[in-house]
């Protein structure tokens, strides 16, 4: 079980938001293609761990990570679980692919990628 830091604290509903739409900006700044796909969860969960960092949150968990994109608009579709580690599998469309990239470019504020 992962256990926060002294700097960490307990994701909350905005908190849960910031981090998605943070992490799918992100997940295109690196030249990902994230609108009109249908990507597995496992693509996402480094570009949300890397934004709970960020915003010095505890790491969450693939159903927090599926709430918090279901609450900005992203179709989560959940697969047998036996097919994949993460079994979800998820859509963004344009909209959303640009207001995350959006989200990302104010509240990066010098923030680089890895």
């Amino acid at each position: 079980m992962f256990q926060p830091n002294l700097f960490e604290k307990e994701a909350t509903d905005a908190d849960l938001e910031r981090v998605v739409m943070f992490a799918l900006g992100e997940f295109q700044s690196r030249g990902k293609v994230l609108a009109g796909r249908s990507l597995p969860l496992d693509r996402l969960k480094g570009a949300v761990d890397r934004a709970c960092h960020r915003f010095g949150v505890v790491e969450l968990s693939d159903r927090e990570i599926v709430e918090g994109l279901a609450k900005v608009g992203a179709e989560v579709v959940e697969i047998e679980g036996f097919a994949a580690k993460r079994p979800f599998r998820v859509t963004a469309d344009e909209r959303l692919a640009v207001e995350a990239s959006d989200f990302f470019a104010t509240a990066s504020n010098g923030f680089t990628t890895i």
